[in-house]
Parts: structure tokens; C-alpha cells; sequence
């Protein structure tokens, strides 16, 4: 990134309330440093973005970044592709992240196409595209918008385009989601976290990330159109999953 980033200390002290999460200034500052430290896997699933890509993105095509946040995604397929393979909008509710975004694209790719907006992506206008990217996103949406979005984005989908949607995921076995929310805790510990902030921003989290079993995440995939749809990454209660419209 070009702007510096800070380690994540938002809960590092006791808080008489802990308010609802939000992607506000203070979180746009130590975000990076929070991916890395609280989201398995998350290096390894933006490695393979630009691979996918090159397997199914028509040259030249549109992709969409759906809550870019920093913009790590469009980094991540501009630093492995050239500038004439594809166009990429990323957008994103918080005015602090698609602010940050739009700087560093400038700064770290200003020969490719990329161009960031702030808008609500239940509401937005899209135009064909031949790759989306729905990482750790729907999510935070209300369950009840989720259905709607993806049938959206898979009317947005150019035959053959892929949807890559990754997301924390809950198991229906409360014994198998125990121990996997306990190693995900564990992996917090190892990276640093005390045992407060894990506390603390689970808290804040309550209500506002909301997440759904694998197979209900594969259903509403088929729900919205997608013929086929796989988990090709997980790690703990964090995976990823490509859906594919036929050509």
C-alpha cells in the first residue's frame, strides 16, 4: 500500500461498550495489518486470483471488486497482469476505504485500467463483466439481501465469467463449529491477539457479520442461476468458492 498502515490495536483496551463494528478511518488505518493477523489463508486466496484469471477471464474484459476495501484484489491482478487484460471497478460502502483505494491504485498501477466507486453493491448498476470477486463481503450483508445480489451479479456475468465468493462460514455440527471457532482463536493468539480483543471484536462483530453454513453459501449459488459452483480453498471457518456460468 502506499499510505502506512498500522498494527491493529482497536481493542487492545478494556471498553465499557464495544460499539458495532464499522470500516471506519481508525479501521482503513490498521487494516492491513488486521487481514493478515485475523483472516486464514487470505494471502494465499489473493495469489490466485490472477491465475483464475488467466484460466477464465476473457482478455480485455471487466471485473468487479464487491467491497474492495484497501483494493488488495485489483493489486493483486495488476501485478500479474498486463494492463491490457482486463478493466476493474472496485466498490465499496465506506467513503475512508474506496478513498484509500483510489490513491493506491494511482500510486501502485496508474498504467491499468482501474477505477474505484462508493456505492451499495444491492443497489448498483452493473455492466457485463467477466469476473467478480466477492471477498469476505456478503457476509456482512442481511441474509434476507443475499439471494437478490447474487442472482444480480450472475445476470452481470458474461457467459463463461466466474464469481469467486469468499467468506467465513459457521458448521451445522455445533461440536465441528466449536472446534473450529476454538483453532481460529488459537490462530488469533498466535498472531498476537490477547484473549480481550478476541473478546472485544467478537462483540462488535455480533449482528453485523453473519455468517452462512458451505452449503448454504453453494445453494444460494445455484438459487441465483450459477450451474456449477466448488470450494476450492478453506481454511478453518474461512473458505472460498468459484462459481462458473456455462458459455
Amino acid at each position: 500500500m502506499s499510505d502506512a498502515s498500522y498494527r491493529d490495536a482497536i481493542f487492545s483496551t478494556p471498553l465499557d461498550k464495544v460499539a458495532r463494528f464499522s470500516f471506519d478511518e481508525q479501521v482503513v488505518a490498521c487494516f492491513p495489518d488486521m487481514i493478515r493477523r485475523s483472516v486464514p489463508g487470505y494471502g494465499q486466496i489473493l495469489g490466485m486470483l490472477s491465475l483464475i484469471a488467466k484460466r477464465h477471464l476473457r482478455h480485455g474484459a471487466h471485473v468487479y471488486d464487491l467491497g474492495c476495501s484497501l483494493g488488495a484484489s485489483g493489486l493483486a491482478l495488476a501485478g500479474a497482469l498486463p494492463a491490457d487484460a482486463f478493466r476493474y471497478t472496485g466498490i465499496d460502502l465506506s467513503p475512508a476505504m474506496a478513498a484509500r483505494a483510489k490513491q493506491t491504485f494511482l500510486d501502485e498501477c496508474p498504467d491499468h485500467a482501474m477505477q474505484v466507486e462508493e456505492a451499495d453493491i444491492r443497489t448498483y448498476e452493473y455492466a457485463p463483466s467477466g469476473m467478480i470477486i466477492l471477498n469476505f463481503t456478503l457476509q456482512f450483508l442481511p441474509p434476507a439481501d443475499r439471494d437478490a445480489l447474487l442472482k444480480r451479479l450472475y445476470n452481470t456475468l458474461e457467459p463463461g465469467g466466474v464469481l469467486i465468493l469468499s467468506e467465513k462460514t459457521v458448521d451445522a455440527d455445533e461440536r465441528d463449529n466449536a472446534w473450529r471457532v476454538e483453532r481460529y482463536h488459537d490462530f488469533k493468539r498466535a498472531n498476537g491477539y490477547s484473549d480481550m480483543e478476541i473478546s472485544q471484536k467478537r462483540t462488535a462483530l455480533e449482528n453485523v457479520l453473519i455468517p452462512d453454513t458451505l452449503d448454504a453459501l453453494h445453494e444460494r449459488l445455484s438459487l441465483a442461476g450459477f450451474p456449477r459452483s466448488m470450494t476450492w480453498f478453506q481454511y478453518l471457518n474461512f473458505t472460498s468458492l468459484i462459481a462458473f456460468k456455462e458459455s
